[in-house]
């Protein structure tokens, strides 16, 4: 196969409303700041990919606003999904590994604060049996972590530990919505939101977008010092049916992992998309993370989570670590639907120092 990078990654800061801006005055700051980091324009990209969802926006074919201020005329060669932009990164990764493109841009979106985004999110379950219930996000993810608890995978301190670290991590970085945070002890006298979850338990809700630009082999090398090297990627997904889960793990995510390599040599560095603290203990475990391993440097979910980018931030990140020499093999994760539905796990390398 080809040898394929990200060579830049860029974000807009994640804030709990922008109603004063519209999605592509969101994107187009960002969407500048990886062509300019590359030296490239719209129209030198062989590939164009993007992440997003209508049910944000609350209007069919919205993701073709933000196109129009991409620049689709003349015609190019473009793809969409209705999904975490980092499974748009995916698409544009197996496009260049074709030879059908050397260079592409992935960028994804989205506005949560328009509406009620515990609701919203109903919508990805089973139409018939669950979502007629209305089971809001936060109210299945407590499900799963009560599961994680009674079966002695965690305890709420643990958790307390989690969020602590990762909103302590964020004060360093310039794009994240919370930052710093009180000790675990003190996080526990916190009230439940719902039980066992309490509000440090739970991510953010924020508007915010994301972008990165790949490129294969010898162009990578021309338009980036180090890139960041994609030596395997994989997504896989858990039965729709909750019922039929073990909450308590996620064999999608360690079947991913296995599929792109992860397990191959140890990782120095880990983004973990994991919007609810249980959600970490659970990722950490399957990918078999270690004390050795950088654990979510830039915050991660606790810290920032804007929809749709999330997913793409964290390999975003991972990327970005590799750039700047802070790593040499990073492993990133992207998440979307309830309690860790489906998963995507990339492994990414530097060249040699």
């Amino acid at each position: 196969m080809r040898d394929v990078a990200i060579v830049a990654f860029g974000q807009s800061g994640t804030r709990r409303t922008t109603a004063e801006v519209s999605e592509v005055e969101m994107l187009m700051p960002v969407l500048h700041q990886v062509l300019d980091a590359v030296d490239l324009r719209a129209g030198e990209i062989g590939f164009t990919c993007s992440g997003s969802s209508d049910y944000l926006a609350g209007r069919a074919f919205s993701f073709t606003m933000a196109l129009d201020g991409v620049g689709a005329w003349p015609p190019i060669s473009e793809s969409h999904v209705e999904m975490d932009g980092a499974w748009a990164l995916y698409e544009a990764w197996v496009k260049l590994l074709t030879g059908e493109a050397d260079t592409a841009l992935v960028y994804s979106y989205g506005k949560s604060s328009p509406g009620d985004l515990p609701e919203v999110l109903t919508r990805q379950l089973d139409p018939y049996y669950v979502a007629p219930l209305w089971p809001d996000s936060v109210s299945l993810a407590a499900l799963q972590a009560q599961a994680l608890l009674d079966a002695g995978g965690t305890d709420e301190r643990a958790l307390a530990e989690v969020a602590a670290r990762g909103r302590t991590a964020a004060a360093d970085n310039p794009h994240a919505q919370v930052t710093g945070s009180a000790p675990p002890a003190a996080l526990l006298e916190a009230p439940y939101l719902v039980r066992p979850l309490r509000r440090h338990d739970c991510p953010p809700i924020g508007d915010g977008a994301a972008a990165v630009v790949l490129a294969a082999g010898d162009t990578a090398r021309r338009l980036c010092a180090r890139p960041a090297w994609i030596r395997g990627m994989d997504h896989r997904i858990e039965p729709h049916s909750l019922g039929v889960r073990d909450l308590t793990r996620s064999p999608s995510t360690r079947l991913a992992a296995t599929r792109a390599g992860a397990f191959e040599a140890p990782a120095d560095l880990a983004e973990l998309h994991a919007p609810f603290t249980s959600q970490e203990i659970i990722l950490r475990r399957e990918l078999d993370l270690g004390d050795g391993v950088r654990l979510n440097p830039s915050g991660g979910a606790p810290a920032a989570h804007p929809m749709m980018a999330a997913g793409l931030i964290r390999l975003g990140e991972a990327a970005a670590a590799i750039h700047r020499g802070a790593s040499d093999r990073a492993l990133a994760h992207a998440t979307s639907g309830p309690c860790l539905q489906q998963n995507l796990v990339a492994v990414l390398e530097g060249d040699v120092r």
